[in-house]
């Protein structure tokens, strides 16, 4: 599963949904509620140390989106994240 994945599991609690959509379908139409990606780009955030400006949020629309843009960012921090 991927980073971006696994932190929407953890945010919804529903690995089935998060498996289920594909990498490039719109995920604010795909049911994951506006909440739910605010609080995605929060952990983002967090666990790459970078800040995500309202320019890069409005870029962010599917997981291929999402996906591109932590891998953009500081690994360094996802992986001691995940140790």
């Amino acid at each position: 599963m991927s980073i971006v994945r696994e932190m929407l599991v953890e945010l919804t609690g529903a690995p089935e949904f998060t498996e289920s959509i594909g990498d490039d379908v719109d995920l604010g139409a795909s049911g994951i509620d506006s909440g739910d990606l605010v609080r995605l780009v929060l952990l983002i955030e967090q666990r790459t140390g970078a800040e995500v400006t309202a320019e890069e949020m409005e870029q962010l629309v599917t997981l291929a989106d999402y996906e591109r843009f932590v891998a953009g960012r500081s690994d360094a921090g996802l992986e001691a994240e995940r140790a």
